[in-house]
């Protein structure tokens, strides 16, 4: 047994256990006086493993909510790689709706997805090849008392039979020792292999990063971008569904935007709105089908600002009233905000290399009011739009 796994297992001991709640709300500015004193009474080892696993649940709340958090089991990477429930259940709702009743979850992690499945009623076989990775997800199950319905199992997903399953999902590792992976040939496993284990099952869903290439995307497969609070989360890769379908979905919600082929919007003059896209809209290059809904056209050709001269509610795009279109100077900035008394300044970019906080710096704003300034380009100038949400 390893020392990493040797560690985790005696956080599953009563004495771990019972160490765990004593010190699951320290502050991490306690930690040292609060391991001193704990380490009195208990080995030095496990009182460090629980201070560590209070840190990752801590950490983990903004994906797992306090409620389970609290009761689960992580691993560093664990609580980095994720998926975040509100995703996860939405897909597993999505499965539900496709009759799915079983799921191999290939490179499973600490189980987000699976707690959705099994919550969804979908019987799970989860599997990672990580010792403490597969002990930390068994551990959630139990925590969670879906144990039921799902196996995990410590294995390389390359030699697992998925054949007596309705779907597979697989989540390939996408951070490497030196960070994040961006080709996908070099995920773990490779996408090549996870899109042929895609293909042998009867539906599939492939977790991959937002920013893979739209030419690497497989014919036969439905593309969808996911967001959740405005905050691009993922994309999936769907196998039995919509092949060659494009979609964006934003959660809460949810709702889902599905391409059209529609050819790229015209760039027009600034009209009295500005719209900005949802990333997953921006991603799933659905610009051109929110642009058509609001009757709008770009401020630039190679920029995902919609213009438009009528305000219509859309949930795929934030709307800005625009007050004042100047080129890029920052004195006439700085004149123009302290002309309207604005101290709360909202800055936003697209196009530009001027950092937000170095123009906020500059302009020094100050007064009552609060303004948005928009860092871009129109018609190929550099420009600021000021405005405030509509």
């Amino acid at each position: 047994m390893n020392d990493h796994l040797a560690s985790f297992d005696s956080l599953l001991t009563p004495e771990g256990r019972t160490l765990l709640h004593t010190v699951r709300d320290t502050d991490p500015a306690d930690e040292l006086a609060v391991a001193t004193r704990l380490r009195r009474e208990h080995p030095a080892e496990l009182v460090s493993a629980a201070l560590g696993q209070a840190r990752l649940r801590q950490r983990a709340v903004a994906k797992f909510g306090a409620a389970d958090a609290g009761r689960m089991f992580f691993t560093p990477n664990g609580v980095e790689q994720s998926t975040r429930a509100s995703v996860a259940a939405y897909r597993a709702g999505r499965m539900k709706e496709l009759g799915i009743a079983s799921v191999a979850d290939l490179c499973c992690g600490i189980g987000g997805d699976a707690i959705a499945w099994a919550r969804a009623g979908i019987r799970v076989l989860a599997v990672d090849r990580d010792p403490v990775t597969a002990a930390a997800a068994r551990a959630n199950m139990a925590a969670l008392g879906l144990g039921d319905l799902v196996e995990v199992r410590e294995a390389d997903v390359t030699g697992v039979d998925t054949s007596g399953f309705d779907a597979v999902f697989v989540d390939p590792a996408r951070r490497g020792g030196r960070g994040r992976i961006f080709d996908p040939e070099a995920y773990s496993p490779p996408l090549s292999w996870a899109v042929e284990a895609a293909r042998k099952a009867p539906r599939a869903a492939l977790k991959i990063a937002p920013g893979i290439p739209h030419e690497a995307i497989p014919d036969d497969a439905e593309a969808e971008w996911i967001s959740d609070g405005g905050d691009v989360k993922e994309a999936v890769l769907w196998f039995g569904t919509d092949p060659g379908a494009v979609r964006a979905t934003l959660l809460p919600g949810p709702r889902s935007l599905l391409a059209r082929g529609l050819p790229d919007p015209e760039v027009r003059s600034v009209g009295r709105y500005l719209y900005e896209p949802d990333g997953a809209v921006i991603r799933a290059h659905l610009v051109a089908d929110v642009a058509d809904e609001l009757d709008g056209g770009l401020v630039d050709a190679t920029i995902a600002y919609i213009t438009a001269d009528e305000l219509r509610p859309t949930p795929y795009a934030t709307a800005y009233e625009i007050t004042d279109q100047l080129p890029f100077n920052v004195k006439k900035l700085k004149a123009l905000l302290r002309e309207r008394e604005v101290g709360v300044l909202t800055v936003k970019k697209r196009g530009s290399a001027v950092e937000p906080e170095e123009l906020r710096k500059k302009v020094k704003p100050q007064g009552p009011n609060s303004a948005t300034v928009f860092l871009t380009r129109v018609a190929g100038a550099p420009t600021m739009l000021v405005g405030r949400p509509a």
